[in-house]
């Protein structure tokens, strides 16, 4: 996949495309359905299959007291996206000169003068231009005046009730319901961060773990004990995680992810690892003492070792 960060890294030369536009937070299920029609189509017409998406929501621009957190990076979306089999992404930063162009001027502008567009695709509901106010009627009478045309792609609802979302699977990630949160992204849902130092009190319960940094990347789920794999340079580990402050003892700062591998005595300081979310097995415990504690970690282990078989 080719990734283009910004309008000025588009080729003047870019071939006639069939496009998509979007946030794709997640990369989820609905996006995945969006982006294979959009492949098929570039595939029957010979043109390049382009997802148009930002370097961050919207709304962390424009009422970022109302901005939901990313279910993933811009670095994780990315990859997302290459994974599957588009062309090319490009990344637009979200400023305020973006959300003051009037539809007229975004399609101008970056569908047709840029990406030379020959089909659109969008969902019902898409909206562009300064605030919201093109929608699929505008862009539709817009593509029959410079000459490409506009699809649109059905909701994906596994449920046939409820569509896909982005803010479903934040739901779903805020209650621990991992099992219907994979379903939906396709994927595990994985944090992303450099390992640092803790306090090592779990090598000293015969439980050494890696501790991702605060400034990790990627939703992080509901405290507690869960199932899942730390990958590291491409190798992948079973590993029981947890996410929580660790009530047991004072000082441990909220929301720590940390990952204990199965079997393996590991360096991972200062490495990038990937940390995957399979299934949840219990909430977070202040226990009375160490010893209550490390039987409980055992147990946890073997419960991750039957879930990952």
């Amino acid at each position: 996949m080719k990734t283009m960060l910004g309008m000025a890294d588009i080729p003047p030369e870019w071939p006639a495309s069939a496009i998509t536009i979007g946030k794709f937070d997640g990369v989820h299920a609905g996006h995945r359905a969006v982006i294979a029609r959009l492949k098929a189509k570039a595939e029957a017409e010979g043109l390049e299959s382009v997802v148009v998406t930002f370097d961050r929501h919207p709304l962390a621009l424009l009422a970022p007291e109302k901005c939901p957190p990313s279910l993933v990076s811009t670095e994780q979306k990315l990859e997302l996206l290459a994974g599957t089999g588009v062309d090319a992404t490009v990344v637009l930063e979200f400023t305020t000169e973006l959300a003051s162009l009037s539809p007229e001027r975004f399609v101008q502008s970056i569908l047709v003068d840029a990406l030379h567009a020959r089909w659109v695709l969008v969902g019902r509901d898409f909206r562009f231009g300064h605030r919201g106010a093109g929608d699929v009627d505008l862009l539709t009478r817009l593509g029959a005046e410079a000459g490409f045309s506009v699809a649109l792609v059905d909701d994906v609802k596994p449920d046939n009730e409820h569509r896909v979302s982005s803010t479903w699977i934040r739901d779903l990630l805020a209650s621990g319901d991992l099992t219907a949160a994979s379903q939906l992204l396709g994927y595990s849902p994985t944090v992303r961060g450099v390992v640092v130092h803790g306090a090592a009190r779990g090598r000293e319960l015969g439980y050494p773990t890696a501790n991702l940094s605060s400034k990790s990347q990627g939703l992080i789920p509901q405290d507690g004990v869960y199932a899942g794999w730390l990958t590291d340079d491409g190798t992948r580990y079973p590993a029981a995680i947890s996410v929580g402050n660790n009530p047991t003892f004072e000082g441990v700062p909220q929301k720590q992810v940390e990952a204990y591998v199965l079997d393996e005595d590991l360096d991972l300081y200062d490495h990038v690892v990937d940390v995957s979310f399979v299934e949840r097995i219990r909430g977070q415990v202040a226990f009375t003492g160490i010893g209550p504690l490390i039987d409980q970690i055992a147990d946890d282990v073997e419960r991750v070792r039957e879930i990952l078989a």
